[in-house]
This record gives C-alpha cells, sequence and structure tokens, in this order.
C-alpha cells in the first residue's frame, strides 16, 4: 500500500462503518453498583433513537448492534423499519447464555445435555432475530468454563462447544456468518472454555468460511500484543470484528482508546496495512461498551471520534518508506516512520471531513447544543429504564 493523500485518507474515513451497542445507552455501573442517570432509554426503540443521535453526529455510525433477550420485541420487522425511518440499521445480534439460572456450569458446553439444548435453542433463536431484522451476523460469546480443577472434563467441555457452534453454524443463511468471541476469564477463574484467539481461531477453522474471530481490546492478559493477533487473523482471512473498549476495566467499559490510545493506534495501523478499513474488507468495527459514570451518548460519539482518529493516523503512515527501512534493517528509522504518522495532529483533517459532509466540525459541542438530551430526560418519565439484563 502507497501512503494515500489527504484527499484519499478523507475518502476513506468517510467510508469508513463503526458499529455503536444498543446496551451502551442503558444504566450500569461497576460490580458494586449501578448508577442511573435520566433520561436512559425504557426499551429498544428508544435506545436506537439514542444511536441514532451518534450517527447523526459523526456521520459514520448507521448501525446498531442488538442483544437477545436484553433488545426483545414482539416485532423484529417494525424495530428494523423504527431503525431506518432514524437513519439507522440493525446489526449484529449478540446472544446471552450466561444470565440463567440453568448456565450456573456453563450453557453449550454444560454437563447436562438438557442445559445445552435450552442455550443451542436459543442460539437459533437469535438467527431468526437476525431473518427479522436484515442482519447477517450472529456474536457468540460464553461465560463457560470452570471455578475448579477436576470439576468437569477440560476436552470434553471442548467437543461439546464444537458440536454445539456446528449445529448452530448450519442453520445459518449464505450471507450471515458467526463472530465468535474469546474472553480471557470471568466468571471462570480456572479454566475459560474461549479463553483467547487461538482457541476461538481453530474452532472458526473447524467450522469453515461463515465464522470468524471477535477481536475484543478489553480481554486480554496485560502486555498482550494485540496487533500481532490483529495481524495474523488478518492475514489468514479470520479476523470478522473488534469489539472497541479498554482492558483496564477488565472488561467492557472504559471508552476505547481513552487510557492507551498509543495501542489502539497500532491495531489500527495493521488494519490500514492490509487496506481493511472500509466495509468491503469484512472486518466490522464495534464497540463493545458500557458507560457508568460519563454521560452515554456523548461517551458514544467520543468513542467514534478515538477509533477514527487512530485510523486516520494509520492512513497517514508512509508505507513506501517504512517497507524500506524495515528492509533495510532500520530499527529506530523504521519506528520513527510510524511514530511520526502517531504523533500527527489529524483533528483539523477529520473537522474539515465533517465539514464536507454536511456535519458541524465538533460533534459532542453539536450534540450539547442541540437540546435532544433535555428533551428525552423530559418524555421519559415513568416505566423502566433500561440497564443490564434489560
Amino acid at each position: 500500500m502507497i501512503q494515500p493523500s489527504d484527499d484519499q485518507v478523507r475518502q476513506i474515513l468517510r467510508q469508513q462503518r463503526i458499529e455503536v451497542p444498543s446496551w451502551a445507552f442503558g444504566n450500569s455501573g461497576t460490580r458494586f453498583k449501578v448508577f442511573a442517570q435520566p433520561g436512559v432509554p425504557r426499551d429498544p426503540f428508544e435506545k436506537i433513537a439514542d444511536a441514532a443521535q451518534v450517527h447523526r453526529y459523526t456521520g459514520v455510525a448507521p448501525v446498531v448492534s442488538l442483544h437477545i433477550p436484553w433488545d426483545a420485541v414482539d416485532d423484529y420487522g417494525r424495530l428494523a423499519e423504527h431503525a431506518a425511518a432514524l437513519g439507522v440499521s440493525i446489526g449484529v445480534i449478540n446472544a446471552n447464555t450466561f444470565q440463567d439460572d440453568d448456565y450456573r456450569l456453563g450453557s453449550v458446553c454444560h454437563p447436562d445435555p438438557a442445559v445445552r439444548r435450552k442455550a443451542i435453542d436459543h442460539l437459533k433463536a437469535c438467527i431468526e432475530v437476525m431473518h427479522q431484522t436484515g442482519s447477517a451476523q450472529l456474536k457468540l460469546w460464553f461465560a463457560d468454563g470452570l471455578n475448579y480443577p477436576g470439576q468437569d472434563d477440560l476436552v470434553d467441555r471442548q467437543r461439546r462447544l464444537a458440536a454445539a457452534l456446528a449445529e448452530v453454524y448450519a442453520e445459518l443463511a449464505d450471507d450471515q456468518r458467526i463472530l465468535l468471541e474469546y474472553k480471557l476469564f470471568e466468571p471462570a477463574f480456572y479454566a475459560t472454555d474461549v479463553p483467547d484467539w487461538g482457541t476461538a481461531f481453530a474452532h472458526t477453522v473447524d467450522l469453515g468460511p461463515k465464522a470468524s474471530v471477535v477481536v475484543d481490546t478489553g480481554h486480554h492478559a496485560p502486555h498482550t500484543n494485540i496487533e500481532f493477533i490483529v495481524a495474523f487473523l488478518v492475514a489468514r482471512g479470520k479476523l470478522g470484528a473488534f469489539d472497541f473498549n479498554s482492558r483496564f476495566y477488565a472488561d467492557d467499559d472504559l471508552m476505547v482508546g481513552a487510557a492507551d490510545p498509543f495501542q489502539l493506534f497500532r491495531i489500527m495501523n495493521e488494519i490500514a496495512a492490509a487496506d481493511a478499513v472500509t466495509p468491503d474488507s469484512g472486518i466490522l468495527f464495534m464497540l463493545d461498551q458500557c458507560h457508568n459514570i460519563e454521560p452515554k451518548i456523548q461517551a458514544q460519539i467520543r468513542s467514534v471520534l478515538n477509533v477514527q482518529e487512530a485510523t486516520a493516523k494509520a492512513l497517514l503512515v508512509d508505507r513506501a518508506a517504512l517497507g524500506e527501512a524495515q528492509r533495510a534493517g532500520d530499527v529506530l528509522g523504521a519506528n520513527a516512520i510510524l511514530m511520526d504518522a502517531y504523533h500527527t495532529d489529524v483533528r483539523p483533517l477529520l473537522a474539515g471531513l465533517r465539514m464536507d459532509m454536511g456535519l458541524e466540525p465538533n460533534p459532542i459541542l453539536a450534540f450539547q447544543r442541540s437540546g435532544y438530551l433535555r428533551t428525552v430526560i423530559d418524555e421519559r418519565v415513568g416505566g423502566t429504564a433500561a440497564g443490564w439484563g434489560a
């Protein structure tokens, strides 16, 4: 890849799509307390209305992920029409096999065949939601695992997992796929059944071309080189999506790039080097965040901007010069080329891009001035605010 001009960078950034999660707009908190905020949505329709605000002011977030059953409705076609009327669409459908009492010892890896059948049936029901909403992706994360040595057979649990995945995979339409997420720990502290990218990669290879891996930037051990994982999966055609957040919360609650923007840049550098920024690459850029103390819509806007800024810097890397330095073994020269791009202030470039798109140059300020939050605080009185598990 040759270094693109500023105009080419803007054209690529104009095409980038960042998917926002419905659950980001509900009440959430730490493991000890859920903090309520005024104006929080009470149902999936209001969640999508809030998500549409993120796209309205950034121009690059037109897709909303759903979580089932948190976002269960009687008529998914109507929900999709509601989204379309607001200028967005339904994206990834996230299954939930971790909030039922039956899943205390696991879901698809549970030792009881009846519990495994219940979990698999839920995953198949999520595929039906995909049909009704026009979604093409089913994202799977399993809390399955063990807390004590000897609690269950590790190898047999992998066989159960593989069998469940194969059964669900067989139900996919030609244009649908499985996105398999991994997680280092929680709530299985001795052994998690899908603990790392290698396990997820192996299962998706066995499944076939309609299965790929989700790299969650918050689900790794300290000092993990996430950009290596990204480069490896891209090279093998198995990187399906990102869940962007921060590992400093050990899960999904700190905004992507908030604590380690250089890591986000390094990750996007591998994506830019592979010409995989735009949707035709097949790689989804999704936010997987809950916002505990910060304003929710503004936090999602800020997260989108963080991803945009990291992407813009990655696109500015002089690939020809970098390749020459690398082949010459010029250690410091190659690093300097990368760092020059990272230290570039791309905010004026992105502000200009937004104005070219007919948007305000400062999305957060524009949202604050809109009065939307004040309006929904006044309107959303009564009922039950959405939150974890709702």
